[in-house]
């Protein structure tokens, strides 16, 4: 099984935007059983709470059903998954400053898979509510890991 974690500060609008779109890509191209996918956050702002609406609603218009809840990044997420793509330098800084000297992740920034695509980060829509773009760039992204991940494991 293969394991990705997408993660952001506070898990209720970037990360589990990404993991409802790459589940839904993954689950498209039957390989559900295959791929376990999770979000999580670097702060613990929101933990328990679900995805913020504007997150929500844009997964739903794309068909996308999401009932996640926000949670931390732990230390043991560092040896559970195989892959952490963070959406943001700042989150990236902060991954790599609680990795395990052990851990053995794959830790990158999410839209290095998506390597035409104007920006580097994924921007954050909970202060500038601009969701539906957070959800172009995720999907942009999303594809190009899933060829990663078809191409590396053989799927």
């Amino acid at each position: 099984m293969i394991r990705v974690l997408f993660v952001c500060l506070g898990n209720i609008c970037r990360s589990p935007m990404a993991e409802g779109v790459f589940q839904h890509m993954v689950n498209e191209a039957g390989l559900g059983e295959k791929i376990l996918i999770d979000s999580a956050g670097t702060a613990s702002y929101h933990e328990g709470e679900q995805a913020h609406s504007g997150t929500r609603r844009v997964l739903q218009e794309h068909g996308i059903d999401y009932r996640g809840r926000a949670r931390t990044l732990t230390r043991n997420d560092f040896y559970n998954f195989d892959y952490i793509l963070a959406m943001d330098a700042d989150n990236l800084a902060d991954i790599h400053s609680r990795q395990p000297a052990d851990s053995k992740a794959h830790i990158r920034l999410f839209l290095d898979y998506a390597p035409d695509q104007p920006v580097r980060e994924v921007p954050d829509p909970y202060y500038n509510g601009r969701f539906q773009e957070v959800y172009d760039l995720v999907s942009a992204a999303s594809k190009g890991l899933l060829a990663e991940i078809r191409t590396t494991h053989e799927l």
